[in-house]
């Protein structure tokens, strides 16, 4: 039997239900080989196995986004002519893997295959990471460009204070952003490095003495001052050159949870904006950020840092209306947090316009079932789009061209942008047995079978790269 296709596209009885919003992240670490792969020299089969479970977990508790780490230390887990393979592949740096293939390409199909978003992160400044797994590759920075590279404790650290370190890192972020089809851009808390101390305990400083005298001691402020210049100057740019280049990829920072410490009153705690040398408020207030995730590692009852407390200064700063969702401690579930304190904390994050959270780390989803059962039973039951973005653009897509007939026995959906027009995602939705059920395809799925099930409706929405949906297409049942 032939159902007609597309009855009552533009004059239905039924209006589907407007799905809910909410950012759900986790982190996937690569350095030190923290989330993926499990370890070093793994074949391509085994690394592409580990991280199709991270993924599948992903998309099994309705999360809508991962954040994977593509350049731990100036390194690329993807092939770059700019800095060599990364060591926590192949535990060779400079190695790539065998047989050969391109882990971002394929965690970015896979990851848009299950209703995922893919940000990429990068370490801006950190050039080598310690323990180290093998020798430094020839092609690495260290090695290309030495006069750029600090060290500084165990690590090696790019100088931010050099217009050649901020260029070149710039010019790595967009490399990805042209070549590879990712939804953001993603920083965390590492810019100037976290002190290291001598053995009685005191600050050791940056040594960044010849930087300071060639670019910043006629500048016409202190040293800390122009620290946080270089670093706010590095962020701007990343902004700018990102709108310019694809204005839907979203640019977000995952800062250190206090901006300064006593804002607000009651908070205790490392002063970022000094020892970072991270004006994170500024970013924020200024714009240069899509989203901010600050990193609010405590728990609701933590007397100095308060997670509820933290979370409402830092909405309070948000003047432009971008988006803050912060990340959340999930491994701590693991050290003796109660899975109640993550619960705890993502409902205070719904207090928010377009809530959301970033889980530390999809270890925490992989590890803790109690967890994980939470997620998928409660708070996350239901399905939630990515909030919109629509200060990058607000034009709605095309309403999309639905057709729905029987096919062997069950209900066949097939669907197409019109004029030959694709979003990001199609929101697909069904109404049977009094419920409405809400899912999210990628953009190149031409539609979907829905077997035993019998709907009276079916709705479809396009959704744009900034998360703005289309007016729906929808099928009744004659």
């Amino acid at each position: 039997m032939l159902l007609p296709a597309a009855a009552g596209v533009t004059a239905a009885k039924v209006v589907p239900p407007v799905p809910a919003r909410e950012f759900r992240a986790a982190w996937i670490a690569t350095v030190g080989n923290s989330c993926w792969p499990s370890k070093p020299g793994l074949s391509t089969a085994q690394q592409k196995a580990e991280l199709l479970a991270l993924l599948d977990r992903a998309a099994a508790l309705k999360l809508n986004a991962v954040i994977f780490q593509v350049r731990p230390a100036c390194d690329a887990l993807y092939p770059s002519d700019l800095e060599p393979w990364s060591e926590y592949l192949t535990g060779v740096m400079g190695r790539p893997p065998l047989p050969y293939y391109d882990p971002l390409a394929f965690a970015i199909q896979e990851a848009h295959r299950r209703g995922l978003e893919l940000h990429a992160w990068f370490n801006p400044f950190r050039a080598h990471y310690m323990p180290a797994i093998s020798a430094i590759a020839p092609g690495h920075i260290s090695r290309t460009q030495p006069q750029l590279v600090r060290a500084y404790g165990k690590y090696l650290w790019l100088d931010p204070g050099d217009p050649a370190v901020r260029a070149w890192t710039l010019k790595v972020v967009m490399d990805v952003v042209r070549r590879y089809d990712i939804d953001g851009v993603h920083f965390d808390d590492y810019f100037y490095p976290y002190h290291e101390k001598t053995p009685a305990g005191a600050a050791i400083d940056f040594p960044d003495e010849g930087t300071w005298r060639r670019y910043g001691a006629g500048a016409k402020m202190t040293r800390d001052d122009w620290r946080r210049h270089n670093v706010d100057l590095f962020m701007e740019q990343v902004y700018f050159n990102l709108k310019t280049a694809k204005p839907w990829v979203k640019f977000g920072v995952s800062p250190f949870g206090i901006w300064r410490p006593k804002n607000p009153p009651s908070v205790t705690g490392l002063d970022a904006y000094n020892e970072l040398y991270a004006d994170s408020r500024k970013w924020l207030r200024a714009g240069w950020c899509d989203y901010l995730t600050p990193q609010l590692y405590w728990s609701t009852t933590s007397p100095g840092q308060s997670f509820g407390t933290l979370l409402g200064w830092w909405n309070g700063e948000n003047v432009h209306g971008r988006h803050v969702w912060p990340g959340l401690n999930s491994l701590k579930t693991d050290e003796g947090w109660p899975v109640s304190e993550i619960a705890a904390e993502i409902n205070l994050t719904r207090r928010y316009t377009d809530p959301g959270q970033v889980h530390w780390s999809i270890a925490a989803l992989m590890k803790n079932s109690a967890l994980a059962t939470m997620l998928a039973n409660n708070l996350y039951r239901q399905p939630a789009l990515v909030p919109a973005s629509p200060w990058l653009d607000a034009q709605a897509p095309e309403m999309p061209q639905l057709s729905v007939s029987y096919r062997s026995g069950s209900v066949l959906a097939t669907w197409e942008g019109r004029n030959g027009a694709g979003p990001r995602w199609w929101l697909f939705q069904y109404h049977a047995n009094g419920n409405w059920t809400t899912r999210l395809y990628s953009a190149d799925q031409p539609g979907v079978r829905l077997g035993d099930t019998r709907p009276e409706a079916i709705a479809l929405r396009a959704v744009s790269r900034t998360g703005i949906l289309s007016a729906p297409a929808v099928w009744e049942k004659p």
